[in-house]
């Protein structure tokens, strides 16, 4: 494997501090500043990649041996803190690096930890990777997350095609896509009522009764808070009764900014945990779960991944 080091000169839109490219916590990213970006990861990488893949919890967010980003071949790893622009994430044991290579010979781009707003990164600042990753060449995103699971047909372990979301934090008016448009990316007011490609979903499904998960599969309806506390019973409750079927922590505002610029988009939330909507439960929500079911079901998912990307590759929106 090998692992881009390499520095960067003349990129004026990114402070070095303390050996590190930082931008201001404040300072928007503009189209040129994503453009010197990608160029630069263009200069270190030979690869183009046709897919982008966003790695979760149970596809090895969080450790480092066995994750999908690890079974690439001919793979490149560029670290976060490498990247010009990039934020760094805070999270404790976060892998933190685009990984760059073949999964069934399909050019792709992991993320390899994602950004949260939980960790103080305004949501544009979450999302940006995505617009990297669009100005990379990148048509399609699988996005992946860790959940709880509201609806109680889901168990511990499943796996939830989503199929729409709820944006809470929108509703509050906190949007990856504030401020003024940039044209170049997509329209000042891109549709979501088919965010999730339900082509995509389809064949999902497919691919997980052939793999023999026909009874760990579902399709339902994801929402974001911000976090990083565990939701109360009440607000659990809420979501239940506006419909949310998981809930979690990320990628409503990734897949917003996917949809801006065009990319067709797959999201699923591996169940790491049952919501607590009882007040009398002597159950404890906590991260150590989340971790150990992506663990004990990441050899599976990294198969699903696998064939979903093979299926994404026969495609005429990826052959374009």
């Amino acid at each position: 494997m090998a692992t881009a080091t390499n520095g960067m000169n003349g990129v004026s839109a990114a402070k070095k501090i303390n050996g590190h490219f930082e931008k201001g916590e404040n300072d928007k990213y503009t189209y040129e500043t994503l453009v010197e970006t990608a160029n630069f990861l263009k200069s270190l990488v030979s690869i183009e990649p046709k897919i982008g893949i966003i790695c979760g919890s149970g596809l090895g967010a969080y450790w480092n041996e066995g994750t999908l980003a690890d079974a690439l071949d001919d793979k490149i790893s560029v670290a976060y803190e490498k990247i010009p622009n990039f934020p760094r994430s805070t999270v404790k044991g976060h892998a933190g690096a685009l990984v760059f290579g073949y999964l069934s010979g399909v050019p792709v781009v992991c993320m390899k930890g994602r950004f949260h707003y939980y960790e103080g990164y305004p949501l544009w600042k979450c999302a940006m990777p995505v617009r990297v990753m669009k100005l990379l060449g990148v048509t399609h995103l699988i996005a992946t997350n860790a959940a709880g699971g509201l609806n109680p047909r889901y168990k511990v372990g499943d796996i939830m095609l989503v199929k729409d979301h709820i944006n809470i934090m929108g509703f509050a008016g906190n949007n990856p896509l504030q401020g003024p448009n940039e044209e170049r990316f997509g329209p000042r007011f891109p549709p979501m009522n088919a965010a999730y490609d339900k082509g995509l979903r389809n064949q999902a499904k497919k691919i997980a009764k052939n793999l023999g998960l026909d009874k760990d599969i579902h399709e339902g309806v994801y929402t974001c808070l911000g976090g990083p506390n565990f939701e109360t019973v009440a607000e659990l409750r809420m979501l239940k009764m506006l419909g949310a079927d998981t809930v979690g922590m990320s990628t409503i505002h990734e897949v917003i900014t996917a949809r801006h610029c065009d990319l067709t988009v797959l999201a699923f939330s591996l169940i790491t945990n049952e919501c607590i909507v009882e007040y009398d439960s002597t159950d404890i929500a906590n991260h150590e779960e989340v971790l150990d079911v992506g663990k004990a079901r990441q050899d599976v998912l990294q198969k699903f991944v696998k064939q979903i990307v093979e299926h994404i590759a026969t495609t005429k929106e990826y052959k374009k």
